[in-house]
């Protein structure tokens, strides 16, 4: 009987613990930025109760999107939140309290190239936090004739374009993390 109440109480010391633990990775969780819209993306828009305003909209170069009844809303950089108050805001002319409910069907607008001594070069879409190790990990690796301290990331903003270092050696000795950045749509990974 003695052996029988022992692995009972173990059994249930096991049940005990794997809650503790995933209780801690759940509290520990942290949530990543909010998503931005980029033109590109595929979002899917639908009001609850109104069959006729379900639909997918692409996100044009221009970063705006068309709805019906809504007409012409600017997407570009928005969250998924913003925009669906900006619906609902838009709708309530015509329906008395919309459900709307806007979701990323496709990122398709987060592009990232890489080209030069890779294996494999390109644009690629990617996830909105992807670093440049990922991503020269994404195109294959680099060649044996690449420069690995003169990496280049060339990135766009406000019509002005920059160069920032990145050496790859530094990197994954563990030193200079910082040059690891998180790359944004646009952004060129061009390896030497």
């Amino acid at each position: 009987m003695k052996r029988v109440s022992w692995v009972f109480c173990l059994i249930g010391l096991g049940f005990a613990l794997a809650n503790i633990g995933i209780s801690t990775a759940q509290e520990s969780a942290t949530p990543g930025p909010e998503y931005k819209v980029l033109p590109g993306d595929i979002l899917k828009i639908s009001v609850w109760g109104e069959e006729e305003l379900q639909d997918q909209v692409l996100v044009r170069p221009d970063g705006g999107i068309s709805f019906p009844l809504c007409g012409d809303i600017s997407a570009k950089d928005r969250s998924i939140v913003e925009l669906e108050e900006e619906i609902t805001s838009r709708l309530t002319r015509y329906i008395s309290n919309p459900v709307v409910s806007v979701s990323v069907a496709e990122i398709l607008g987060n592009r990232i190239y890489v080209i030069g001594q890779v294996k494999n070069p390109g644009t690629f879409v990617v996830n909105p936090q992807v670093d440049v190790l990922q991503a020269l990990s994404m195109a294959g690796g680099t060649t044996p004739f690449a420069n690995l301290n003169n990496i280049k990331i060339l990135r766009r903003n406000d019509g002005q374009q920059r160069a920032m270092e990145f050496r790859y050696n530094d990197v994954i000795n563990g030193r200079s993390l910082e040059q690891n950045v998180v790359l944004q749509s646009g952004d060129v990974v061009v390896v030497p």
